[in-house]
């Protein structure tokens, strides 16, 4: 890395994945993005500085020349603060007196700029660190070092990302439990507009992804940004307009009163903050899916088909049920069998054992072995449900342990789901959970963790003096999953938090896949992972087919609707096989030898949404890298105003091939009770371009019923 300091004004443009970072350094304080989205060609940086330098008078406070990707109250920044902290009152505005940029810009790897600036004064170090990663991604973290002799409590660290004023649109999502994922658009209105996450978890009702664009932008069309928080802690995302027609999308952690509270020579740096933008959704996801993907932990190995137990049988454990579970599971060709709630010490229902990570004697007399031998000797994988973070205060753990309990000094606070939080910021608490998990998974061979996570952090007091314990339990439970994974290799881990309340690029730099929601009725499944594949690619998904009435939403549905909408995703199921019969067991069973034929197409290729022009029909699918191949998915998900439903297009393919269309079973017409369009009995042949443009027939289908259509290109 080659270090520079700028006498003056500098422009420095990188460029990765069909996007341009344009960023003017200054020898007097932190970089400022001047442009981020759109490649642009090389050659235009000087005529930049002076194009985009705007008209001063007589107000720096009013004109703000120059706004950093950490906006200063010094720079005359009238907007939230992207730094903000004191010691006990005195330097709380930071203005760096020295400035130094380091660029490395070197082929084949992300670009690079850290500036280091120091405030002589008030005697605090602060760095930023941007990346431009070759999928065209940008991550962003700052950190502030105290250089000064007394403590140094620090309240904001949000970087932010400018977006241009065509952005005037922002969409994010909220929901609740069993219902996330639930998006929400409204104008880019001048003031700030946050979605905050205090719960020690982002949430339910987490944005997830905070996006500005142009009015209207969809799927394919209109220029968007958004930004995401990789962070499983308290945090927040926002979005800020201010009259001097600033727009910017910022981000960082929340910490609670007195959490962040430097001594001499410490640091704090920040989570990372990650930027995308694209022509369309689509496009924006696809820089973070092709980020995820290129990370050395992402998972290689194809996703295995999962049996989980929760939804066959509960807290009903039982030795020989089990066993036979499996046996049925192994036939339909399962590959992994996942024990999950209720298996140790008194733990017949949600009230008691949480903390208690020994195997109950009493409903296993014999231990796990049995079964856990069981299953391995079926070939499958053998997963273990846990809830590291918990703990029931009718638990042996509990009693011997009450300070190890969460709380603040009116006590441990409100009971959800009966729990209560385990400090694992406590030393010996967290040893304790560590060796209790690493000898069960030991002894079994435990290849895969179910991780839960149920109960907000509120009221999350740490130690006797019942200090704010959110930031250490976030770090804690990095460290725990991290540790878990160095003892035990080839460990996989699922993050779940009542379904889809931790969903985020923090815990999956642990986890290999989430688990999306509680709720696994395919009507909303639907949008739940057509939302949530925003951000994570489909082989992180995780979706399950359940039994003909949803346990959550009592909903019946067709067994083809559950499985095709399971098949996009990490496939697997969470139903009493014993309670299927015969022809429902060989109808999923050819789901499943689908999906395995599929998984290399599935969970290695481009997603893609079509912006339809009836809400009732929706059309998504996978195209291949190569653009070889397509699958897509049409769903019908409410009836019509308007009949017939006019016609779909099948968007992402190459437009200069020529592609053979049909219907890829299992799926299939129902010609008894409509009309079949002439493309599904004989096929058809277009390009790319026309598949795209002109479309097909849309099939006539009940609600809650669904068609894929196999996309196969025919030349090269």
């Amino acid at each position: 890395m080659t270090e520079t300091t700028a006498a003056h004004p500098r422009v420095v443009h990188v460029r990765r994945g069909g996007t341009s970072l344009i960023l003017r350094l200054d020898d007097g304080g932190l970089p400022s993005i001047l442009h981020w989205g759109p490649e642009v060609a090389a050659g235009d940086e000087d005529g930049i500085l002076v194009a985009t330098a705007g008209p001063v008078g007589d107000s720096l406070v009013q004109a703000q020349p120059v706004v950093g990707v950490l906006p200063l109250h010094s720079e005359g920044w009238l907007g939230h603060p992207g730094l903000r902290g004191s010691r006990a009152g005195r330097a709380w505005s930071f203005a760096p007196s020295i400035v130094t940029h380091d660029v490395d810009d070197a082929p084949g790897v992300a670009a690079r700029v850290v500036s280091v600036a120091v405030d002589e004064i008030d005697r605090l170090e602060v760095t930023t660190e941007i990346l431009l990663e070759p999928s065209g991604l940008v991550r962003m973290s700052a950190e502030v070092r105290n250089l000064g002799d007394a403590d140094y409590e620090l309240t904001v660290l949000e970087p932010a990302l400018p977006v241009p004023a065509v952005a005037d649109e922002l969409l994010d999502m909220t929901g609740r439990h069993a219902h996330e994922r639930h998006p929400q658009r409204g104008a880019f209105r001048q003031g700030r507009w946050t979605r905050e996450a205090w719960g020690g978890r982002p949430g339910h009702d987490s944005a997830t992804v905070l996006c500005a664009g142009e009015t209207g932008f969809g799927f394919r069309r209109g220029l968007v940004w958004g930004v995401h928080l990789a962070w499983s802690g308290n945090g927040a995302v926002s979005a800020e307009r201010t009259p001097t027609g600033r727009r910017m999308l910022s981000g960082g952690e929340k910490p609670l009163p007195g959490e962040i509270v430097l001594a001499p020579g410490e640091r704090y740096r920040s989570p990372w903050l990650l930027g995308s933008w694209g022509q369309g959704l689509d496009m924006l996801a696809h820089r973070f899916h092709e980020y995820l993907r290129a990370r050395p932990t992402h998972p290689r190995t194809d996703r295995p088909i999962i049996l989980n137990t929760w939804e066959a049988v509960y807290f009903a454990h039982d030795l020989a049920r089990l066993r036979d579970l499996a046996d049925r599971a192994a036939e339909l060709g399962v590959e992994r069998f996942v024990l999950d709630d209720g298996w140790f010490t008194g733990r017949r229902d949600d009230t008691a054992g949480l903390g208690d990570w020994q195997v109950d004697a009493d409903v296993w007399p014999e231990g796990l072995g049995p079964l856990a031998d069981h299953v391995h000797g079926l070939g499958m994988q053998f997963g273990l449900w846990f809830e590291p973070e918990m703990v029931n205060l009718d638990s042996n753990l509990a009693r011997r342990h009450p300070e190890w309990v969460l709380q603040s000094s009116h006590g441990p606070g409100l009971p959800s789901r009966n729990q209560h939080v385990l400090d694992l910021g406590r030393e010996d608490a967290f040893a304790y959970v560590l060796d209790a998990m690493s000898t069960v998974i030991a002894r079994h061979g435990i290849d895969y963790l179910k991780w839960d996570h149920n109960r907000p952090l509120v009221d999350a007091g740490h130690g006797p003096d019942h200090t704010p314990g959110v930031h250490a339990q976030t770090l804690a439970a990095y460290r725990l999953m991290d540790e878990l994974k160095r003892r035990h290799p080839g460990l996989e881990i699922e993050s779940c938090s009542a379904g889809g309340g931790r969903i985020d690029l923090g815990v999956m730099q642990r986890a290999d896949r989430v688990w999306v929601s509680d709720c696994i009725d395919a009507h909303e499944r639907q949008r739940l992972q057509r939302w949530s594949s925003l951000l994570l690619p489909p082989e992180l998904l995780g979706t399950h087919v359940g039994a003909d009435r949803d346990h959550t939403t009592g909903r019946v549905l067709d067994l083809d609707f559950r499985a095709g909408t399971a098949l996009f995703g990490h496939f697997g199921v969470e139903w009493d096989l014993a309670a299927a019969d015969s022809g429902q067991r060989e109808q999923l069973r050819r789901w499943i030898e689908l999906h395995k034929e599929l998984r290399p197409l599935l969970h290695r290729g481009v997603t893609v949404h079509a912006d339809g022009t009836n809400p009732a029909v929706e059309v998504e699918g996978v195209v291949a890298p190569d653009g070889r191949d397509a699958l897509y998915r049409m769903s019908t998900v409410d009836h019509s105003a308007e009949w017939p439903l006019g016609r779909i297009t099948l968007p992402g393919l190459d437009t200069a091939r020529r592609y053979r269309v049909s219907v890829q079973a299992p799926s299939a017409p129902d010609a008894s009770r409509h009309p079949v369009p002439a493309w599904m009995t004989t096929g058809v042949t277009l390009t790319g371009a026309s598949l795209e443009s002109i479309g097909l027939a849309t099939p006539l289908t009940d609600v809650d019923r669904l068609i894929l259509i196999r996309a196969r290109a025919v030349d090269a």
